[in-house]
């Protein structure tokens, strides 16, 4: 005897219901909770790290990431906070999810440095003056204001928990510059705009210009020399006759490649003392001011042409924060890029972290600790 049709429908019916139910079937999430205060203990209070925290979509790990920045001694950390997450129509902001990141590293007594930028499409129009499709780095002067806004009100809504804020990354490279000529004159001109919103917002507030690329490079369609960037800075700056700067202090990037970091400086030589002849420009042009170091290190890539071995790059990483410490009094954190990945890059960026993007500690990371934790 068969089975009658709607007896075998009943049957498959069944099965796709279960087979449904039990899709629906999830774990509870992981409970985090800020858990005790901390203070950082160590031996080198400019040590820091660039994180990227922003792109953690599991908050345990933005937890355990800033439990283990504070037991590395690393009291500094720089982490981007996109214009385009927190406000994705003109006026329509929610800070949460940049909530949680601060929260977690307060609570592990770290210092946060805001980077601001990441435009969103509202504020930037759908095609360049070529007919080129505007990036995410593309931000024109009729959005100057916007820009300003946004920071301002970051500042005003953290406010107690974060003081020091960069205002863009690296413009003096095409690609960070909106894919047009990089052009000092008008990221000063985005200064002016946003340093008095901040300073209205959290007067006491430290507004850092620059964290310019190191580049040899003198095609201004492409890439301009850091150094000569940031000349031309202090002389838009100085334009309109004022001896007020539109930023507090200078972020600087100095990165080590294949050389040591007590190399000597040199206009043509990317270096960790590189930093060095930016500082004398600043002092050229009358600005005593700090510098803060936001992005710094060595990379150990096998047979990266500007990397180093693994055990160079872990002596040259603690002799640079001992350097730091005993020759350069003007400069405030020297932060690494970078402490982790979100996910692993499959290639030379990997090489650049300390610990793996499911926090595995790397060696570099534990010498790190063991140099600066003195509970080590």
């Amino acid at each position: 005897m068969t089975r009658r049709p709607f007896t075998q429908w009943l049957e498959v019916a069944s099965v796709a219901l279960a087979f449904a139910l039990l899709l629906q079937v999830r774990p509870p999430p992981i409970r985090v909770t800020l858990g005790e205060p901390h203070t950082v203990e160590t031996r080198n209070p400019l040590a820091g790290f660039h994180t990227r925290f922003v792109e953690e979509a599991e908050e345990w790990k933005i937890k355990r990431g800033m439990e283990m920045i504070r037991e590395a001694g690393a009291p500094w950390i720089v982490e981007f906070f996109p214009w385009a997450y927190y406000e994705p129509s003109r006026g329509q902001r929610d800070f949460r999810s940049a909530e949680r990141i601060i929260a977690h590293a307060r609570q592990q007594g770290l210092t946060v440095i805001a980077r601001l930028g990441f435009v969103p499409e509202w504020a930037r129009p759908a095609r360049d003056a070529d007919g080129n499709p505007t990036t995410f780095t593309f931000l024109d002067p009729s959005h100057y204001a916007d820009f300003a806004a946004f920071a301002a009100a970051f500042a005003e809504h953290f406010k107690g928990q974060v003081q020091h804020f960069i205002i863009w990354n690296e413009p003096n490279l095409q690609n960070e510059w909106g894919m047009r000529r990089v052009d000092a004159a008008a990221y000063v001109a985005l200064l002016r705009a946003v340093y008095p919103a901040i300073k209205q917002a959290q007067p006491d507030a430290v507004v850092l210009a620059g964290a310019l690329a190191p580049t040899l490079e003198q095609n201004r369609d492409v890439a301009l020399s850091d150094l000569d960037y940031l000349r031309a800075m202090y002389r838009a700056a100085r334009e309109d006759g004022t001896a007020r700067l539109p930023w507090d202090a200078l972020a600087v990037h100095t990165y080590g490649t294949s050389f040591p970091p007590d190399d000597p400086p040199h206009p043509q030589r990317i270096n960790f003392r590189r930093v060095e002849l930016l500082r004398a420009i600043m002092v050229e042009f009358g600005d005593h001011s700090p510098v803060y170091i936001t992005e710094t290190g060595w990379n150990d890539a096998p047979g990266w042409v500007n990397g180093v071995s693994p055990a160079q790059r872990v002596r040259y990483t603690l002799e640079a924060l001992a350097f730091a410490r005993a020759h350069w009094e003007w400069v405030r954190c020297v932060a690494f890029w970078v402490f982790k990945l979100p996910a692993p890059a499959q290639g030379y960026r990997d090489h650049f972290t300390f610990v793996t993007p499911s926090l595995e500690p790397l060696p570099i990371y534990e010498e790190m600790r063991r140099a600066l934790n003195p509970a080590q």
